[in-house]
């Protein structure tokens, strides 16, 4: 009897309390998110969970660990989001440089005082046009 890809996905998680996270105990990838093969190809874990006990993900939409456990597959502990949220929700380099509210130099980023480069990149315009005036000064 040939095994269902649904019974050798469960066989692969530990947890059933809709409370816990419900860990991944297969491979993982690099990043740390549950990799499992379905139908021929490779999918995250924590996809196939939610698509499997709650419902297709919307287009546009990836999805969030509220538990911040990327092992984890519980899908109740996962809502989708569009990418932009999911990486301001996170702790990384990107989530810091938008929580920042003033330059290194205490200057606001408000919608008068800020630039943005063409790299994305916020740049004061305070401290712009300090180091603008001293370069010319110092020619």
């Amino acid at each position: 009897m040939k095994i269902t890809d649904s019974d050798r996905f469960w066989s692969h998680v530990a947890g059933d309390s809709a409370d816990d996270c419900w860990l991944w105990t297969s491979s993982l990838g690099v990043t740390g998110y549950g990799r499992f093969k379905f139908r021929g190809r490779a999918v995250r874990a924590h996809r196939y969970a939610y698509e499997a006990l709650r419902s297709e993900i919307p287009g546009g939409l990836v999805l969030d660990h509220l538990c911040r456990n990327r092992a984890c597959v519980n899908p109740w502990h996962l809502e989708p989001v569009s990418q932009r949220a999911n990486v301001l929700r996170g702790g990384g380099v990107a989530a810091q440089a938008a929580a920042k509210t003033h330059c290194p130099q205490g200057h606001p980023y408000d919608s008068a005082n800020t630039i943005v480069s063409s790299e994305g990149y916020r740049r004061c315009r305070t401290c712009c046009r300090i180091a603008d005036r001293l370069r010319r000064a110092a020619k």
